[in-house]
């Protein structure tokens, strides 16, 4: 028969413990008599917010005692602050949905991979493998350690204890708005300095301001309003949306690529590539964002050829859209593609199906013009993220 201490007090006897003269409970923790007051003993027994013993069992001298009079030991904790019984399923009656779906801790189930839930009683219909892809941050980081992959989409962390919108937030929670801040503490107005807009943890500086937090003034013989003008041009938005203006000078985003140039960031030679980045199809070059076709060519992205080697009859079966009509009624078809309407700018997609329109749109651009509207979706170029491409991931503005 195996002999050992039992909490220094007392015998372990065949898994049970044995007490020495003067202790009790089951690890012969509790002295029977006590030297201290009542008022000293409860003070001990007290959780941080002075509940003693968590309301889930009494106090002896000092020490809690949880209440597990059924003997399954699910209340637990030196305050008695952690209830298993928390985790059990009111239907089935098993912990953290059984075997195989999750574990619980102090009253919380965390969920193995594959399951979710409050008690992991549901099954995610994606792989883990899959869930792990769509929650892994730029930087290749899940939810970017700031929060936690349920089924392919990131709960991020909230910093404010009191349940307020959190500080932390993004699709894998890549963005933290007290990078923002010169001194952080979210009920100050200590933002970006007071001189600029948190942009997914990054400060845009108002004009005559500079530095990662908009914390040093520029100097600069233009008013605000002259500034705006010069950098305004012939488009409706300084710096033609695609950039920071600063004393009537445009800095063109993002900072070092050569494709977005023009003294107000007019040309954007990203316009002449496709999805997968092919510049003018492969049949012409790109000048200030349009693209001029070689001989045979012809196309937005000069993706048409001029003669065709089908027949009429196979060209239009390929044109055919799922409603049976040719481009859905809004292009012709030419050689088995369809050319969608000019007149009507925003009708694009393979079959002319798709609306640009329903493309998200910031400061009055479709997908801000950091990305390509594809079919009511933005597809963001490198270094943007956001529904419409708004947030800038990339290296820091120059």
């Amino acid at each position: 028969m195996d002999v050992v201490k039992s909490s220094g007090h007392g015998k372990c006897d065949c898994g049970k413990c044995k007490c020495d003269k003067g202790w009790s409970g089951d690890a012969c923790q509790y002295p029977t008599n006590c030297d201290l007051t009542k008022k000293k003993s409860n003070q001990m027994c007290k959780n941080s917010q002075d509940i003693i013993c968590s309301n889930a069992g009494t106090c002896h001298c000092g020490r809690c005692k949880c209440d597990n009079s059924d003997g399954n030991g699910l209340v637990y904790g030196k305050f008695c602050e952690c209830d298993d019984r928390e985790c059990i399923d009111d239907e089935t009656e098993e912990i953290c949905g059984g075997k195989g779906h999750g574990k619980c801790y102090c009253g919380n189930c965390y969920c193995d991979a594959g399951w979710h839930g409050d008690k992991c009683e549901f099954q995610c219909d994606i792989t883990p493998w899959e869930s792990k892809r769509r929650c892994t941050s730029p930087d290749g980081k899940i939810c970017s350690n700031r929060g936690t992959c349920v089924c392919g989409e990131c709960s991020c962390h909230d910093v404010d204890p009191t349940g307020d919108w959190g500080d932390i937030h993004g699709d894998t929670c890549e963005c933290d708005e007290r990078d923002c801040r010169a001194v952080y503490d979210r009920y100050s107005d200590d933002f970006c300095s007071g001189h600029g807009q948190c942009n997914c943890g990054r400060c845009d500086c108002k004009v005559g301001w500079y530095g990662k937090k908009c914390e040093h003034p520029r100097s600069c013989p233009l008013s605000a309003e002259e500034s705006i003008k010069k950098c305004q041009g012939s488009s409706d938005l300084p710096c033609s949306g695609r950039g920071k203006c600063e004393c009537g000078k445009c800095t063109c985003y993002p900072p070092g690529d050569r494709r977005v140039y023009g003294k107000t960031c007019e040309c954007d030679d990203r316009c002449c590539e496709d999805l997968d980045g092919v510049v003018c199809g492969g049949h012409g070059t790109c000048s200030c964002g349009r693209c001029v076709c070689e001989r045979g060519w012809f196309g937005k992205l000069c993706q048409h050829p001029r003669k065709c080697n089908m027949t009429e009859e196979l060209s239009k079966s390929l044109c055919e859209s799922a409603d049976g009509r040719l481009c859905s009624g809004k292009g012709s078809c030419h050689c088995g593609k369809c050319i969608c309407s000019a007149e009507e700018w925003y009708i694009s997609g393979e079959f002319c199906d798709c609306d640009d329109r329903d493309c998200d749109k910031h400061d009055g651009l479709i997908c801000t013009g950091n990305g390509i509207c594809s079919c009511g979706n933005c597809e963001c170029w490198d270094g943007w993220n956001g529904n419409a491409c708004e947030i800038w991931l990339g290296t820091e503005y120059p």
